[in-house]
């Protein structure tokens, strides 16, 4: 049976290039030198992570479609010392 999972991915860039990948609901970290490589080798982190949780016969966690991770511009006054 085929499923579609939903999962929160956090792309950063990285200092050295390219970008790191954080799946936290399922503690997954991937790279890739470009956002589509980045993209491309977190698909598949899941996807092995996934396969080995069923493997095992544990749990494959979900997450709520609910999620939203944004980022945030508020202008405050900082003072200078």
């Amino acid at each position: 049976m085929k499923k579609t999972l939903h999962y929160t991915a956090i792309f950063e860039e990285a200092r050295e290039g390219g970008y790191v990948v954080r799946i936290p609901s399922l503690g997954c970290v991937t790279q890739g030198e470009t956002f589509e490589e980045a993209k491309t080798m977190a698909e598949d982190a899941v996807r092995c992570y996934v396969a080995s949780l069923l493997k095992h016969g544990e749990a494959v966690p979900e997450e709520g479609p609910t999620e939203i991770i944004s980022t945030l511009s508020v202008p405050v006054t900082v003072s200078s010392r």
